[in-house]
Protein backbone atom coordinates (compact mmCIF):
# COMPACT_ATOMS: atom_id res chain seq x y z
CA UNK A 1 0.00 0.00 0.00
CA UNK A 2 1.24 3.56 -0.84
CA UNK A 3 2.15 6.18 1.79
CA UNK A 4 -1.09 8.34 0.02
CA UNK A 5 -3.23 4.98 0.48
CA UNK A 6 -2.72 4.28 3.75
CA UNK A 7 -3.01 8.39 4.94
CA UNK A 8 -6.18 7.86 3.15
CA UNK A 9 -7.24 5.24 5.20
CA UNK A 10 -6.37 6.24 8.39
CA UNK A 11 -8.15 9.72 7.85
CA UNK A 12 -10.99 8.02 7.16
CA UNK A 13 -10.97 5.77 10.04
CA UNK A 14 -10.68 9.26 12.09
CA UNK A 15 -13.60 10.75 10.28
CA UNK A 16 -16.11 7.52 11.02
CA UNK A 17 -14.73 7.27 14.44
CA UNK A 18 -15.23 10.93 15.36
CA UNK A 19 -18.84 10.65 13.77
CA UNK A 20 -19.50 6.95 16.17
CA UNK A 21 -18.43 8.99 19.03
CA UNK A 22 -19.88 12.18 18.64
CA UNK A 23 -16.71 14.34 18.17
CA UNK A 24 -19.19 16.69 16.40
CA UNK A 25 -21.63 16.91 19.10
CA UNK A 26 -19.44 17.41 21.91
CA UNK A 27 -18.08 20.73 20.70
CA UNK A 28 -21.36 22.65 19.30
CA UNK A 29 -22.37 24.59 22.00
CA UNK A 30 -19.01 26.00 23.30
CA UNK A 31 -15.07 24.95 22.22
CA UNK A 32 -13.11 22.26 24.25
CA UNK A 33 -9.27 21.88 24.67
CA UNK A 34 -8.21 19.04 23.94
CA UNK A 35 -8.05 17.31 27.51
CA UNK A 36 -11.89 18.00 27.92
CA UNK A 37 -12.15 15.85 24.76
CA UNK A 38 -9.98 13.33 26.12
CA UNK A 39 -11.66 12.93 29.58
CA UNK A 40 -14.98 12.81 28.21
CA UNK A 41 -14.30 10.39 25.08
CA UNK A 42 -11.96 8.30 27.71
CA UNK A 43 -8.94 8.69 25.25
CA UNK A 44 -5.44 8.87 25.77
CA UNK A 45 -4.38 12.94 25.35
CA UNK A 46 -1.81 12.19 22.97
CA UNK A 47 -4.28 10.25 20.64
CA UNK A 48 -6.82 12.59 20.66
CA UNK A 49 -5.03 15.28 20.01
CA UNK A 50 -3.84 13.99 16.93
CA UNK A 51 -7.12 12.83 16.06
CA UNK A 52 -8.45 16.37 16.67
CA UNK A 53 -5.46 17.47 14.23
CA UNK A 54 -6.59 15.46 11.51
CA UNK A 55 -10.32 16.84 11.98
CA UNK A 56 -9.27 20.37 11.44
CA UNK A 57 -6.52 19.05 8.83
CA UNK A 58 -10.10 18.39 6.87
CA UNK A 59 -11.70 21.72 7.86
CA UNK A 60 -14.42 19.83 9.75
CA UNK A 61 -12.58 21.63 13.10
CA UNK A 62 -10.83 24.48 13.75
CA UNK A 63 -9.20 26.23 16.97
CA UNK A 64 -9.23 29.61 18.91
CA UNK A 65 -7.96 30.28 22.46
CA UNK A 66 -10.85 28.31 24.06
CA UNK A 67 -9.94 24.52 21.93
CA UNK A 68 -11.67 23.31 19.53
CA UNK A 69 -15.12 23.96 17.70
CA UNK A 70 -16.69 22.90 14.50
CA UNK A 71 -16.00 24.63 11.94
CA UNK A 72 -18.37 26.45 9.21
CA UNK A 73 -18.45 23.08 6.96
CA UNK A 74 -18.69 20.60 9.73
CA UNK A 75 -22.01 22.57 11.08
CA UNK A 76 -23.55 22.98 7.43
CA UNK A 77 -22.58 19.20 6.50
CA UNK A 78 -22.88 17.53 9.37
CA UNK A 79 -24.58 18.77 12.46
CA UNK A 80 -27.48 20.72 10.70
CA UNK A 81 -27.39 17.71 7.80
CA UNK A 82 -28.41 15.00 10.12
CA UNK A 83 -28.37 13.85 13.70
CA UNK A 84 -25.84 12.18 15.99
CA UNK A 85 -27.69 9.03 15.66
CA UNK A 86 -28.15 8.79 12.27
CA UNK A 87 -24.32 9.75 11.57
CA UNK A 88 -23.38 7.08 14.38
CA UNK A 89 -25.20 4.28 12.41
CA UNK A 90 -23.57 4.71 9.07
CA UNK A 91 -20.06 4.89 10.78
CA UNK A 92 -20.83 1.66 12.35
CA UNK A 93 -22.19 0.49 9.11
CA UNK A 94 -19.05 1.13 7.19
CA UNK A 95 -16.92 0.15 9.75
CA UNK A 96 -18.56 -3.14 9.82
CA UNK A 97 -17.92 -3.07 5.97
CA UNK A 98 -14.04 -2.17 6.07
CA UNK A 99 -13.37 -5.45 7.95
CA UNK A 100 -13.72 -7.67 3.93
CA UNK A 101 -12.29 -4.57 2.26
CA UNK A 102 -8.94 -4.43 4.13
CA UNK A 103 -7.53 -7.32 2.45
CA UNK A 104 -8.97 -6.92 -0.94
CA UNK A 105 -5.81 -7.59 -2.89
CA UNK A 106 -5.09 -10.77 -1.06
CA UNK A 107 -9.05 -11.94 -2.10
CA UNK A 108 -10.08 -10.20 -5.02
CA UNK A 109 -9.08 -12.90 -7.66
CA UNK A 110 -10.34 -15.47 -5.45
CA UNK A 111 -13.62 -17.16 -6.84
CA UNK A 112 -15.42 -17.24 -3.48
CA UNK A 113 -16.86 -15.12 -1.04
CA UNK A 114 -14.52 -12.48 0.67
CA UNK A 115 -16.38 -13.78 3.98
CA UNK A 116 -15.04 -16.72 3.65
CA UNK A 117 -12.82 -16.71 6.12
CA UNK A 118 -14.53 -14.69 8.47
CA UNK A 119 -17.75 -14.27 10.39
CA UNK A 120 -20.29 -12.35 7.70
CA UNK A 121 -21.92 -9.37 8.14
CA UNK A 122 -25.77 -9.69 9.76
CA UNK A 123 -28.24 -9.19 7.09
CA UNK A 124 -30.00 -6.04 7.37
CA UNK A 125 -33.09 -7.70 6.53
CA UNK A 126 -33.14 -10.35 8.60
CA UNK A 127 -32.24 -7.65 11.68
CA UNK A 128 -35.03 -5.63 10.46
CA UNK A 129 -37.04 -8.27 10.85
CA UNK A 130 -35.53 -9.45 14.22
CA UNK A 131 -34.63 -6.67 16.21
CA UNK A 132 -37.05 -3.60 16.68
CA UNK A 133 -34.04 -1.16 18.29
CA UNK A 134 -31.95 -1.26 15.25
CA UNK A 135 -35.31 -1.04 12.57
CA UNK A 136 -36.01 1.73 14.36
CA UNK A 137 -32.04 3.44 13.93
CA UNK A 138 -32.08 2.12 10.01
CA UNK A 139 -35.75 3.56 9.42
CA UNK A 140 -34.66 7.20 11.26
CA UNK A 141 -31.63 6.92 9.35
CA UNK A 142 -33.45 6.17 5.93
CA UNK A 143 -35.72 9.42 7.31
CA UNK A 144 -33.07 11.63 7.37
CA UNK A 145 -30.92 11.09 4.46
CA UNK A 146 -34.47 10.71 2.05
CA UNK A 147 -35.89 14.08 3.64
CA UNK A 148 -34.11 16.58 0.87
CA UNK A 149 -35.67 13.65 -1.89
CA UNK A 150 -39.00 13.54 -0.67
CA UNK A 151 -39.32 17.42 -0.59
CA UNK A 152 -37.46 17.52 -4.21
CA UNK A 153 -40.17 14.86 -5.22
CA UNK A 154 -43.26 16.78 -3.58
CA UNK A 155 -42.23 19.84 -5.71
CA UNK A 156 -41.51 17.87 -8.79
CA UNK A 157 -45.50 15.86 -8.85
CA UNK A 158 -48.91 16.81 -9.79
CA UNK A 159 -51.19 15.66 -6.85
CA UNK A 160 -54.02 17.73 -7.86
CA UNK A 161 -57.00 15.12 -7.44
CA UNK A 162 -54.94 12.63 -5.95
CA UNK A 163 -56.79 11.69 -3.01
CA UNK A 164 -55.12 8.20 -1.94
CA UNK A 165 -51.41 6.92 -2.30
CA UNK A 166 -50.67 3.60 -1.58
CA UNK A 167 -46.57 3.56 -0.47
CA UNK A 168 -44.88 0.30 -1.39
CA UNK A 169 -41.81 -0.03 0.70
CA UNK A 170 -42.19 3.33 2.24
CA UNK A 171 -40.65 3.06 5.12
CA UNK A 172 -40.97 5.85 7.64
CA UNK A 173 -43.61 7.32 4.92
CA UNK A 174 -40.75 10.16 4.25
CA UNK A 175 -42.39 10.43 0.94
CA UNK A 176 -46.12 10.24 1.92
CA UNK A 177 -45.30 13.20 4.75
CA UNK A 178 -43.71 15.58 2.04
CA UNK A 179 -46.72 14.99 -0.22
CA UNK A 180 -49.29 14.99 2.33
CA UNK A 181 -48.11 18.75 3.63
CA UNK A 182 -48.60 19.70 -0.29
CA UNK A 183 -51.91 17.96 -0.33
CA UNK A 184 -54.52 18.53 2.35
CA UNK A 185 -57.20 15.60 1.08
CA UNK A 186 -54.72 13.31 0.28
CA UNK A 187 -54.08 10.63 2.58
CA UNK A 188 -51.29 7.26 2.71
CA UNK A 189 -51.05 3.95 3.07
CA UNK A 190 -47.19 2.77 4.29
CA UNK A 191 -46.59 -1.10 3.57
CA UNK A 192 -43.70 -2.36 4.78
CA UNK A 193 -42.25 -4.92 7.59
CA UNK A 194 -43.79 -4.55 11.00
CA UNK A 195 -40.78 -3.15 12.51
CA UNK A 196 -40.69 -0.57 10.48
CA UNK A 197 -43.55 0.26 10.58
CA UNK A 198 -43.28 0.72 14.32
CA UNK A 199 -40.83 3.11 13.70
CA UNK A 200 -42.62 5.27 10.65
CA UNK A 201 -45.88 5.49 13.07
CA UNK A 202 -43.42 7.52 15.42
CA UNK A 203 -42.17 9.65 12.74
CA UNK A 204 -45.64 10.21 11.83
CA UNK A 205 -46.61 11.26 14.98
CA UNK A 206 -43.70 13.92 15.63
CA UNK A 207 -45.20 15.27 12.30
CA UNK A 208 -48.58 15.36 13.49
CA UNK A 209 -49.88 13.52 10.41
CA UNK A 210 -50.60 10.22 12.25
CA UNK A 211 -54.42 10.84 11.87
CA UNK A 212 -53.42 10.72 7.68
CA UNK A 213 -51.22 7.86 7.40
CA UNK A 214 -51.77 4.09 8.07
CA UNK A 215 -48.83 1.84 8.21
CA UNK A 216 -49.36 -1.80 6.80
CA UNK A 217 -47.10 -4.40 8.02
CA UNK A 218 -46.21 -6.85 4.89
CA UNK A 219 -43.66 -7.66 2.68
CA UNK A 220 -44.80 -5.79 0.02
CA UNK A 221 -43.20 -8.86 -2.54
CA UNK A 222 -45.27 -11.16 -1.60
CA UNK A 223 -47.94 -10.23 1.11
CA UNK A 224 -51.53 -8.93 -0.26
CA UNK A 225 -51.94 -4.89 0.29
CA UNK A 226 -54.91 -2.58 0.14
CA UNK A 227 -56.68 -2.02 -3.44
CA UNK A 228 -57.98 0.82 -5.00
CA UNK A 229 -55.36 3.76 -5.11
CA UNK A 230 -55.14 7.07 -6.74
CA UNK A 231 -51.51 7.22 -7.02
CA UNK A 232 -48.93 4.30 -6.07
CA UNK A 233 -45.28 5.16 -5.31
CA UNK A 234 -42.31 3.18 -5.57
CA UNK A 235 -39.35 5.02 -3.89
CA UNK A 236 -35.60 3.72 -3.90
CA UNK A 237 -37.29 -0.11 -3.39
CA UNK A 238 -35.16 -1.63 -6.01
CA UNK A 239 -37.65 -4.16 -7.23
CA UNK A 240 -39.11 -4.02 -10.85
CA UNK A 241 -40.15 -6.84 -11.63
CA UNK A 242 -43.42 -7.11 -14.08
CA UNK A 243 -45.60 -9.39 -12.04
CA UNK A 244 -45.20 -6.49 -9.25
CA UNK A 245 -45.88 -4.05 -11.87
CA UNK A 246 -48.96 -6.43 -12.47
CA UNK A 247 -49.91 -6.11 -9.06
CA UNK A 248 -50.11 -2.67 -8.89
CA UNK A 249 -51.77 -1.88 -11.84
CA UNK A 250 -54.78 -3.96 -9.94
CA UNK A 251 -54.45 -2.12 -7.05
CA UNK A 252 -55.25 1.17 -8.62
CA UNK A 253 -57.85 3.29 -9.48
CA UNK A 254 -59.12 3.87 -12.89
CA UNK A 255 -56.80 6.16 -14.65
CA UNK A 256 -54.80 5.69 -11.45
CA UNK A 257 -50.78 6.46 -11.71
CA UNK A 258 -47.88 5.04 -10.39
CA UNK A 259 -44.53 6.74 -9.43
CA UNK A 260 -41.28 5.19 -9.58
CA UNK A 261 -38.14 6.48 -8.01
CA UNK A 262 -34.95 5.39 -7.73
CA UNK A 263 -30.92 5.18 -9.22
CA UNK A 264 -30.67 3.77 -12.71
CA UNK A 265 -28.18 2.41 -14.37
CA UNK A 266 -26.52 3.40 -17.69
CA UNK A 267 -26.82 0.04 -19.50
CA UNK A 268 -27.05 -3.49 -17.59
CA UNK A 269 -23.89 -4.35 -16.80
CA UNK A 270 -23.12 -1.09 -15.60
CA UNK A 271 -24.37 0.05 -11.52
CA UNK A 272 -25.56 3.69 -11.29
CA UNK A 273 -22.69 5.45 -10.45
CA UNK A 274 -23.23 6.76 -6.80
CA UNK A 275 -23.83 2.83 -6.49
CA UNK A 276 -20.99 2.03 -8.02
CA UNK A 277 -19.27 1.24 -4.62
CA UNK A 278 -22.20 -0.67 -3.22
CA UNK A 279 -22.39 -3.11 -6.44
CA UNK A 280 -18.15 -3.52 -5.95
CA UNK A 281 -19.13 -5.03 -2.45
CA UNK A 282 -21.47 -6.90 -3.06
CA UNK A 283 -19.24 -8.70 -5.99
CA UNK A 284 -16.98 -9.80 -3.33
CA UNK A 285 -19.97 -11.37 -1.49
CA UNK A 286 -21.52 -12.57 -4.12
CA UNK A 287 -18.98 -13.27 -7.01
CA UNK A 288 -20.32 -16.02 -9.00
CA UNK A 289 -23.99 -13.72 -9.71
CA UNK A 290 -24.67 -12.80 -13.08
CA UNK A 291 -24.41 -8.82 -13.28
CA UNK A 292 -28.34 -7.45 -14.66
CA UNK A 293 -29.08 -3.75 -13.48
CA UNK A 294 -31.84 -2.32 -14.23
CA UNK A 295 -31.84 0.47 -17.40
CA UNK A 296 -35.16 3.30 -17.71
CA UNK A 297 -35.68 1.66 -21.24
CA UNK A 298 -35.81 -1.75 -19.64
CA UNK A 299 -38.25 -0.67 -16.91
CA UNK A 300 -40.57 1.65 -19.41
CA UNK A 301 -40.98 -1.46 -21.20
CA UNK A 302 -42.31 -4.11 -17.97
CA UNK A 303 -44.53 -0.94 -17.46
CA UNK A 304 -46.26 -1.01 -20.77
CA UNK A 305 -46.17 -4.66 -20.79
CA UNK A 306 -48.25 -4.44 -17.51
CA UNK A 307 -50.88 -2.50 -19.07
CA UNK A 308 -49.28 1.07 -17.79
CA UNK A 309 -48.93 3.87 -20.00
CA UNK A 310 -48.47 7.41 -20.83
CA UNK A 311 -44.57 6.26 -19.23
CA UNK A 312 -42.59 9.85 -18.48
CA UNK A 313 -38.76 9.89 -17.13
CA UNK A 314 -37.87 12.58 -15.04
CA UNK A 315 -34.24 13.51 -13.35
CA UNK A 316 -34.58 14.66 -10.52
CA UNK A 317 -32.79 17.83 -9.33
CA UNK A 318 -30.46 17.64 -6.23
CA UNK A 319 -29.61 20.22 -3.84
CA UNK A 320 -26.49 19.15 -2.83
CA UNK A 321 -23.46 17.00 -4.03
CA UNK A 322 -24.04 14.38 -1.51
CA UNK A 323 -23.50 10.59 -2.71
CA UNK A 324 -27.11 9.85 -1.81
CA UNK A 325 -29.01 12.80 -3.45
CA UNK A 326 -27.29 11.90 -6.87
CA UNK A 327 -28.70 10.01 -9.73
CA UNK A 328 -32.47 9.63 -8.81
CA UNK A 329 -34.55 9.43 -11.64
CA UNK A 330 -38.82 9.71 -11.62
CA UNK A 331 -40.63 7.43 -13.82
CA UNK A 332 -44.76 8.15 -14.13
CA UNK A 333 -47.00 5.83 -15.83
CA UNK A 334 -50.92 6.45 -16.04
CA UNK A 335 -53.70 3.45 -15.91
Amino acid sequence: MSWSSWRGCVVAAALGTAMELGVFWLLAEKPLPATAVARSLNTPLNRCHHWLQILCKLGLLETNTDGYAPSVIARDAILNAQTHDTWAFQAREERDSSLFVRDLALNISQPMSAWQTRNPPPDYFQRIQEDPSYAARFTRKLYEIHCPLAEQLASLLDVRGVKSLLDLGGGSGVVSIALLRKQHDLTSVVVDLENVCQAGRQIASENRLEKRITYVAADFLQDDWPTGFDMVMLCDVGSFSETLFHRIHAAANPKGRLVVVDKFAPGRTSAPPSRLASAFLGSLVHPAESVDFTTTELLQTRLQRAGFQDVSVTSVPHRDNLPWNLDWTMLEARK
